[in-house]
């Protein structure tokens, strides 16, 4: 009886062991199948800017409402003669209305200041136009209007001019094709490094697409970019 109990432990226990190796046997072949590498592939342009919105501010003070509102407007039509002489079209700009402060009424700064120059207005007009290179032929001569005493808001960031890229469609195509193929360069690379040979993708994610200036002082010139980012298979 106890040769019998003896027998069936052993049994049990040998049963255990091999249960335990294959296991973990087929863990280390499931992992071994399952190694993988993450690579990642970079894909950049750099294009010219196709639109620019050039907003051009400034500002006029006086003691007199009707008075400033008729400066505003005369100072307008002058900017506006100004941009057709550089070539703009009329549907190319756009005039705000006027932004009127009135000094006294926000009780701030000296009382004899504010009595002769209680009003104080800034007018926009907006030059919304797919001519790049004459925007950026237009914005040194400026300074014409200045000499007609038109006092420019050129200083302030929102008053800036934007230079945009709106051809990204017809760009994602064939950079997408080049992220992914220099992904699996990465991989290939590395599967070599490795002793290793390059199986199927396992999963892929476009990163998003970002346009940015090339450099502050070239703001027409933009630097379109996309990462891939490719999990591959490997095996020995």
């Amino acid at each position: 009886m106890g040769n019998n109990r003896l027998a069936a432990a052993l049994v049990l226990a040998l049963g255990i062991v091999v249960a335990a190796w294959l296991l973990a046997d087929g863990i280390v072949k499931f992992k071994q199948f399952e190694r993988s590498v993450e690579v990642k592939g970079l894909a950049e342009r750099e294009v010219s800017a196709d639109t620019a919105i050039w907003p051009i501010a400034f500002s006029e003070a006086g003691a007199d409402l009707p008075a400033l509102y008729l400066a505003l407007q005369d100072k307008n039509a002058i900017i506006i003669d100004f941009l057709k002489a550089q070539g703009f079209k009329p549907e190319e700009i756009s005039v705000s209305a006027p932004s009127i402060n009135d000094r006294q009424a926000q009780d701030y700064g000296s009382a004899e200041l504010a009595s002769r120059l209680r009003y104080t207005g800034k007018s926009m007009i907006t030059v919304y136009t797919r001519q790049v290179d004459a925007v950026r032929r237009a914005m040194p001569e400026l300074v014409v209007l200045g000499e007609k005493g038109i006092a420019l808001n050129t200083g302030d960031y929102e008053n800036r001019a934007r230079f945009l890229f709106t051809g990204l469609n017809a760009l994602k195509p064939a950079m997408i094709e080049e992220a992914t193929r220099n992904a699996r360069q990465a991989a290939e690379k590395f599967a070599k490094d490795s002793d290793s040979t390059l199986g199927k993708i396992k999963r892929a994610s476009q990163g998003q697409f970002s346009i940015e200036d090339r450099d502050p002082s070239t703001a027409h010139l933009k630097k379109v970019r996309v990462v891939s980012t490719v999990d591959y298979f490997l095996a020995d």
